[in-house]
Order: C-alpha cells, then sequence, then structure tokens
C-alpha cells in the first residue's frame, strides 16, 4: 500500500467515526444543558462552592463568574508551581521561575497549553496531576459554557437570564468530559500509554551513559488533553513520545477525540434552538473548512521536489516514521483548526507552504471545528458578519436564527474578529522591532520571522503549537506570549456574553420571503467565503513575509 492510499484510508476511517459520534454526543450534550435536574455528585459540588445551580443569572453576572473561576485558577496553579520543590512526588524538580509559572498557569487556565519547558524535566506528579491535568478539565468546560450561553442567547427572547454558570461548568466536567476520558484513559493504556506514578529510572546505556526517563499518569492526562482540545503534553516531544501516543491506531484515536466535541456541539445547537437543519448549516461550513485544509496538507507534505523527498516519499523530515506523511498531516491540521495544539511532528520542519496551512488554520481563529465551545461560539459570530454582509448587498436588515443584527450586535461581532489579530500582529511587529527578541529565533530570514508569527498567532488563538526552533523561555517571551494567550481567551468571552445578552432581549422576528436561509448550501458558501476573506484580509501581509516568502523561493 503506498503511503498516499494510506493516508486517505486513514482519513476516511476519521470521517466515519466522527459520523457514528455526530448524533449521540450532540443529543446528550443538549440533554445535559436543558435539563432541570442535578446529579447527586453536582450538589456535594455546589454546596462545596456554595452555589446555587438553578438561579439564572444576566451576562454580567455570567461573565462575572467566569472571569471569578478563571483567576482563581490562574492563581492557584502559578502558586502550585511556585512550591513544587516543597511538595511530596516533585521527583526532586525544583520550583518553577515566576515568569515561567505565570506563563504556564496563563498557557493552561486559557485553554491554550503552549509550554516553554520540557514536563519531564520540569514539572513533578503533583504538578501535572492535581495542577494541569484539572485544568484541562475546567478550562474546556468553561468554553462549552460560553458557547452554550450564546445558544440559549439564541434560543431564548424577552428575557435577558443565559442559564447558570456554575451548573454549566460542574455538568460540563461530571457528565461529558469524564465519562469520556474514562473510556478513552482505557483505550490509550491499552495502545500501550504509560499510566503510573514511578520516579525516574534509568534506561539502556548511550555513548557511555544512561538515559533517564520518569513515569507518570500520562494515559488519562493525554486523553482529556485532546478530548478538551488542551494541547500541553507530559512530555516535551508531546503526541510524537511513544509513552504518549504509541501507535498509528492510538494516533488516529486521538485524532478524533480532538475533533469529536467540536462538531458534535453543532448538533447541540441545532437542538437547543430548534432546528437541527441549522445546526447541519454549521456542520457543512466546518467540514468543508477542515477537508479542504487536510487534503491541501497532503498534498504538500506529500509532493516529491527534489531528491531527499523523493527518496523519503515525501517530507518525512521531523515525522514520525509509525504515523508517516499521512498520520502527520491528519493530525497537525487537526490540532491547528482546533485550539489543541499537540503535536506529533515537527510544524517547524513541514514545507514552507505546510508550515503556512497551519498558521492560517489558527488565524482563521480556529473554528474549523475550533476548541470545545470556542469553535462553536466563533463559528456563530463568523454568521452573524456572514448575514450582515448580506444584508448590505439587498439592503435589508439581517436577520439569523429569528434575531434581529442591529447596530449593538453587530459591534460586539466586529470587536470579538479584531481582538486576537491585534494581539498577533502587535505583538509580533514589537517582538522584531525591539533588538533582544529575535536573538530568540534559531533561523534567519522569513523561516525566523514565521516562528515569531506562529508563536504569537498560537498563544493569542490559545493553540498552544509552536515552530520549533524559537527559544521562547525567556521572560520577553513567557511574559507577553502569557498576556496574549489570557487577552486571546477571556476579551472575546465578553463580547460573546453581551452578545448572548443582547440577543436573549429581543423578541423573535418572524421569517418573511426576503428572510436569508441560514440551513440552505448557499449560506455555507457565504460563510466560508466570509471567513477566508477576512483573515485573507487580516494576515496575508505578514504571511507574505514568512511562509509564502519562504515557500514560493523554496
Amino acid at each position: 500500500m503506498s503511503p498516499e492510499l494510506a493516508g486517505v484510508l486513514q482519513f476516511v476511517a476519521l470521517i466515519a467515526a466522527l459520523a457514528l459520534a455526530y448524533r449521540p454526543l450532540g443529543d446528550h450534550m443538549a440533554r445535559v444543558y436543558s435539563s432541570g435536574k442535578h446529579l447527586r455528585v453536582e450538589k456535594w459540588i455546589y454546596k462545596g462552592i456554595g452555589a446555587d445551580p438553578d438561579t439564572e443569572m444576566r451576562w454580567t453576572a455570567y461573565l462575572r463568574g467566569v472571569l471569578a473561576f478563571s483567576a482563581m485558577s490562574v492563581l492557584f496553579l502559578y502558586l502550585l508551581q511556585r512550591i513544587q520543590g516543597s511538595l511530596p512526588g516533585s521527583l526532586g524538580f525544583a520550583s518553577i521561575d515566576p515568569d515561567q509559572a505565570f506563563n504556564t498557569a496563563a498557557s493552561f487556565v486559557a485553554n491554550t497549553n503552549w509550554q516553554s519547558y520540557a514536563g519531564e524535566q520540569a514539572m513533578g506528579h503533583v504538578v501535572q496531576t492535581a495542577g494541569l491535568a484539572v485544568q484541562n478539565f475546567v478550562s474546556a468546560a468553561v468554553g462549552i459554557a460560553v458557547a452554550v450561553a450564546l445558544v440559549r442567547g439564541f434560543a431564548r427572547s424577552r428575557t435577558g437570564e443565559l442559564g447558570n454558570f456554575w451548573s454549566d461548568l460542574v455538568r460540563g466536567v461530571i457528565r461529558i468530559l469524564v465519562p469520556i476520558s474514562v473510556i478513552g484513559a482505557l483505550v490509550l493504556v491499552a495502545c500501550g500509554a504509560i499510566q503510573n506514578f514511578s520516579g525516574i529510572h534509568s534506561v539502556g546505556q548511550f555513548m557511555g551513559g544512561s538515559q533517564q526517563w520518569n513515569g507518570g499518569a500520562v494515559a488519562s492526562q493525554e486523553v482529556i488533553k485532546e478530548l478538551g482540545t488542551n494541547g500541553g503534553g507530559y512530555f516535551n516531544a508531546n503526541s510524537a513520545h511513544p509513552f504518549e501516543n504509541p501507535t498509528a491506531f492510538s494516533n488516529l484515536f486521538e485524532v478524533f477525540l480532538i475533533l469529536v466535541i467540536p462538531f458534535a456541539l453543532t448538533r447541540t445547537f441545532g437542538r437547543m434552538v430548534g432546528s437541527v437543519k441549522q445546526g447541519y448549516a454549521i456542520l457543512a461550513t466546518m467540514a468543508t473548512i477542515w477537508i479542504g485544509f487536510t487534503a491541501l496538507m497532503m498534498w504538500t507534505e506529500f509532493a516529491h521536489h527534489g531528491p531527499a523527498f523523493q527518496a523519503a516519499g515525501g517530507a518525512m523530515e521531523g515525522k514520525e516514521t509509525r504515523f508517516g506523511i499521512g498520520g502527520s498531516a491528519i493530525f497537525s491540521v487537526a490540532t491547528t483548526l482546533t485550539s489543541t495544539g499537540a503535536v506529533n511532528s515537527f510544524h517547524s520542519s513541514n514545507t514552507g507552504l505546510g508550515g503556512g496551512l497551519n498558521m492560517l488554520g489558527m488565524q482563521l481563529g480556529e473554528i474549523a471545528p475550533g476548541g470545545t465551545g470556542s469553535g462553536l461560539y466563533g463559528m456563530l459570530i463568523m454568521a452573524i458578519i456572514a448575514v450582515f454582509i448580506a444584508g448590505l448587498m439587498v439592503g435589508r436588515t439581517p436577520e439569523y436564527l429569528g434575531k434581529k443584527i442591529g447596530t449593538r450586535e453587530i459591534k460586539f461581532a466586529a470587536c470579538y474578529i479584531l481582538i486576537t489579530p491585534a494581539l498577533v500582529l502587535v505583538f509580533t511587529a514589537v517582538a522584531m522591532a525591539l533588538p533582544t527578541p529575535p536573538n530568540s529565533m534559531l533561523n534567519p530570514g522569513a523561516h525566523g520571522f514565521s516562528e515569531i508569527l506562529y508563536a504569537y498567532t498560537s498563544g493569542a488563538n490559545n493553540n498552544g503549537s509552536a515552530f520549533g526552533g524559537l527559544a521562547a523561555d525567556t521572560q520577553w517571551f513567557n511574559t507577553t506570549i502569557g498576556l496574549a494567550m489570557l487577552l486571546g481567551r477571556f476579551l472575546p468571552m465578553v463580547f460573546v456574553l453581551a452578545l448572548a445578552g443582547s440577543l436573549a432581549e429581543q423578541r423573535p422576528v418572524p421569517a418573511t420571503a426576503g428572510t436569508l436561509r441560514t440551513n440552505k448550501p448557499l449560506f455555507t458558501g457565504l460563510l466560508v467565503g466570509t471567513l477566508l476573506i477576512i483573515t485573507g484580509l487580516t494576515y496575508f501581509p505578514a504571511l507574505a513575509l514568512g511562509p509564502l516568502a519562504e515557500g514560493l523561493a523554496s
């Protein structure tokens, strides 16, 4: 079997698995966030935190809950790292430096999982399990909660209430993320991923010395790392490490975990607004972009230009032979079109155009299908922009799902789409203008610029992957990327929830002959075009200086 055919067959199998999970998981999540009942364990949690899960919140109260919980999470994770040297199970590792601790705390709470450290050489068992793994669960649940609040804004009328943040948070963890993670962890252990709390031990003799590895609860952390679109690995090699991702089957299973909730949330959206066809329209938009990006990535990585590529059957530099080009291409597109950022290959070793596709996937806003929750609310914001553009074309007040998109709503949507590009481009420009940050670049010219552009694109879009070669463990990058992650996560949420509150207060507008049918293929095409044009206009000059220049020169 040729490598190209093997890659295509893997992709087809992945699509089939996602299709089988789409309806049951989407319907389950709709029931979870629509139910008025509370499980006993949930009641214990509510009592412990002093929350009333039945109290409805307006968008301002909902936002306060999101920000307060996230702020306390950053503080807790920061302090846990700072006292690591005094904790049991630290494996002899020292406490983390202040700038690194801030960067890591911001990263995991913001669902980014950017890592400028080697996990197996810096973090002990307590920080990994009680700190990082816990944030993998709750940060994903926060994203889903905000998306559900926006969906309720479309579904409800003449009320400013969007549900209860604490109830949405707890239900997301207890009823969705934990059950799937338990099953997924067993699958990964069966594939060969490790799950233990062993200490550091030596493995073999190499060049007169031994190689050292430490164990850990890797399988359980790996599954929520992917399922929650987090991405931070137990080991520095991330999902290229055989302890995290042992086989080609585990590789495909991890991609499935990355994509299954973001795609299934479109079904949840359709059920909650009372029209599954609306969910299918959003799904079709996401799937079109995802399939297109994956096909382009395979093409550019399999292209046989030059004797080295011909001998290897494609761009094999920086890729694991057990995954090959097909498995690596599928994985890299999945993690950069979502907010996962996990890697099973060296993105910096991709062809120039392949690296550009990874970067562009993040710059689209990671909405195809995007992160857990963040992909859905990002796509719904873009849907509002698309109906606004369509309204301008025909001279009609735009409507979406029976809600008028007026001045207030379009301002919230416009602010949402401008925040992340502003963070990326401003931080990149400042880093290139100052004398010290460019010294962290391993490569000169266009590729070196791409390393810095990729870093801030990854941070501000809450992805977490990196172009290898950038020495990011400096005070400048730890601080500025940490700020980009926090601002890129929580500022957009402000406008999402404000928009949700504004929509929930409206009265429904009956559909007429002039209403744009947003459940038809025409709208899907309009939405795809809107996404690509807005992103192209925003990032094209920066992309031209980096990956495009490199790709055209090769």
